[in-house]
C-alpha cells in the first residue's frame, strides 16, 4: 500500500540558524518565495526559534513584517514556525497572558502549523501554548526533546507522546537537535510510537546531520511509519543543518514512500540559495567547517545551532582555540544539571555555563544568572536531580520550586503595553518589547527616528544600523 512522505523544508528557518546563526534576510528570501509554496511541501519551516530575536536584533527587520510578506507568497503552503512553549521565544518564562497573545498573534499574522516544544520536557510548561493554539486554530504539533542519558527510553519517549496527545496534539514530534538519534534506535521508537498513538496522530522526526546519520535515520524511521521528516534544501543542508532535502526525494521516488515532489522544481530553488550562503560566508556568517560531520557530536551532545553560537561567542571573545576544551566541557555542565536536553533554551544555558568553566579557569567560579535559575526550577521539573555540590555552589542555599514556574507570574502584557506607549503601533510591538525589552525598545527607536525623517547620524545613536 502507498504511503506518501510529507516533507517539512527548513530553508527559511533552520537551515541558516543551524549554519549562519539565522542571518538570512527577507530580501535573501523573496526571490524564491512563490517557487517554494509550487513544491508540495507539508509546510515550509519559516518563523519562530531564533529568527525573531535575529531580525530585531541583527537585521534591523520587524520579525512580524517578515511573516506577512512571506504569507502573502505561499498561498498554498502552510507556514510552518517553532515556539519553546512557555518560553515562546526568549530565554525565560512568561506569564500565560502574554503566551496567548503571543500564539493569537503569530495565527493572525500567518502561521498555520506550531511546533512548540519544553526543553526539560516538563508538560506543564506546554498547557497554555497547546490550549491557545487549538483555540485560535492553528494545527497543534508538540514536540518531545529527544536525547541520551538517564531516564531516556523508549518507554519515556512512548508515554510521553501519548500524554501530549492526549493534551491535544495533533502531530507528535521528534525533535532531535543534536542528530543524537541512531536509526535503528529511530526504528524501534518510531514503531513504538506508531502502535500507541491514535492512527489519525501524525509522527514528525526532526534531525539534523551533524553526525553524518541523519538519512539513514530518516529511512529507518520512514519504515517505521514516519510521516513526515524536516530536510534542508542541500544549499543549506547537511552538517549541522538538518539532511538535505534532494536526496532523500530521490532515494524515495518510486517507491510506496514517494514524496510527490519533483526534484527538477527543487533545482532552480537550491542553486539561488547557494549563492545566498556565499553571501553568508563572504559575511562571516556562516563558517565552513559546521558542513562537516563532527561524530564527536553523539559525545558532547551539542545541536547545530548551540554549535555556530558557541563557535560565534568564542570567535568574539579571540578564544576560538578553546572550541574543543568548551565541547568537552558542555557533558560534564549537563550532568551537573540534571541531564537536561540541548535545546535552546537550556543549549544556550549549558554551552554558556561551559564557556565559562573554561575560560574563567574554575569550574562554576562564575555562573549566569540563566544557569542558576535552571538549578532553582524556574524553568521547569530537571529530568535527573542536579549534583548536590554544584546546587550549592551555586544557588547558594536559595529557595527551589516544584510548581508550575508560570504559576509564580502575575498577567504581563497590559504592563508590557504601558512601557512602551511612546513608540506602540500594534499589539504585535508589544509581544516584541515583551521577549526582547531593550533590543526591541533599540529597534522602535530607530523606527520612530526615520519616520520622523531625523539626520542619520542621529538614528544610528538610537542602537545599531539606520534603517534603509
Amino acid at each position: 500500500m502507498s504511503r506518501k512522505v510529507l516533507i517539512t523544508d527548513t530553508i527559511l528557518r533552520d537551515a541558516h540558524q543551524s549554519q549562519a546563526a539565522t542571518r538570512m534576510t527577507i530580501e535573501q528570501m523573496l526571490p524564491m518565495l512563490d517557487k517554494l509554496d509550487e513544491v508540495g511541501y507539508y509546510s515550509l519551516e519559516a518563523w519562530g526559534g531564533a529568527t525573531f530575536d535575529s531580525c530585531l536584533r541583527f537585521l534591523n527587520e520587524d520579525p512580524w513584517e517578515r511573516l506577512r510578506t512571506i504569507k502573502s507568497h505561499l498561498k498554498k503552503t502552510p507556514i510552518q514556525m517553532l515556539l519553546r512553549g512557555q518560553n515562546l521565544l526568549g530565554y525565560k518564562q512568561y506569564s500565560d497572558d502574554v503566551v496567548e497573545k503571543f500564539i493569537e498573534y503569530s495565527i493572525k499574522n500567518g502561521v498555520s502549523i506550531v511546533r512548540v516544544f519544553d526543553a526539560l520536557n516538563d508538560v506543564r510548561n506546554l498547557e497554555t501554548s497547546i490550549k491557545a493554539i487549538k483555540k485560535y486554530g492553528g494545527i497543534c504539533e508538540v514536540a518531545i526533546s529527544y536525547t541520551t542519558g538517564p531516564v531516556y527510553t523508549d518507554e519515556y519517549f512512548v508515554s510521553l507522546a501519548k500524554t501530549l496527545e492526549g493534551m491535544g496534539a495533533d502531530n507528535i514530534c521528534i525533535k532531535d537537535m543534536a542528530n543524537l538519534l541512531l536509526p535503528y534506535t529511530a526504528y524501534n521508537l518510531v514503531s513504538a510510537m506508531k502502535k500507541a498513538l491514535k492512527p489519525t496522530t501524525k509522527i514528525h522526526l526532526h534531525t539534523h546531520n551533524t553526525t553524518g546519520t541523519g538519512d539513514m535515520v530518516y529511512l529507518k524511521a520512514i519504515e517505521a511509519g514516519c510521516d513526515i521528516v524536516d530536510t534542508a534544501l542541500s544549499a543549506l543542508g547537511n552538517g549541522t543543518s538538518n539532511p538535505a532535502t534532494e536526496p532523500l526525494v530521490a532515494t524515495l521516488q518510486g517507491t510506496e514512500y514517494d514524496t510527490g515532489i519533483d526534484i527538477n522544481k527543487l533545482v532552480p530553488i537550491n542553486d539561488h540559495f547557494k549563492k545566498v550562503a556565499a553571501e553568508l560566508e563572504k559575511d562571516g556568517s556562516l563558517n565552513p567547517n559546521v558542513r562537516k560531520v563532527n561524530v564527536n557530536t553523539l559525545i558532547y551532545q551539542v545541536p547545530g545551532g548551540m554549535l555556530s553560537n558557541l563557535m560565534n561567542q568564542l570567535k568574539q571573545q579571540g578564544k576560538l582555540d578553546k572550541l574543543d576544551d568548551v565541547l568537552k566541557e558542555v557533558p560534564n555542565v549537563r550532568k551537573d544539571c540534571g541531564y537536561p536536553p540541548l535545546v535552546t533554551p537550556s543549549s544556550q544555558i549549558v554551552g554558556t555555563q561551559a564557556v565559562l568553566n573554561v575560560l574563567g579557569g574554575e569550574r562554576y567560579k562564575t555562573a549566569t544568572k540563566e544557569f542558576k535559575a535552571l538549578l532553582k526550577g524556574e524553568y521547569g521539573k530537571l529530568p535527573v536531580k542536579p549534583d548536590e555540590e554544584v546546587l550549592q555552589k551555586v544557588v547558594k542555599g536559595e529557595k527551589t520550586i516544584t510548581c508550575r514556574p508560570a504559576d509564580l507570574l502575575s498577567p504581563e502584557y497590559e504592563k508590557f503595553k504601558s512601557e512602551i506607549a511612546e513608540y506602540y503601533t500594534c499589539e504585535e510591538d508589544v509581544l516584541s518589547y515583551a521577549l526582547f525589552n531593550e533590543v526591541a525598545l533599540n529597534f522602535f527607536k530607530k523606527r520612530l527616528a526615520a519616520k520622523r525623517g531625523v539626520d542619520k547620524d542621529l538614528a544610528e545613536n538610537c542602537g545599531g544600523v539606520y534603517p534603509v
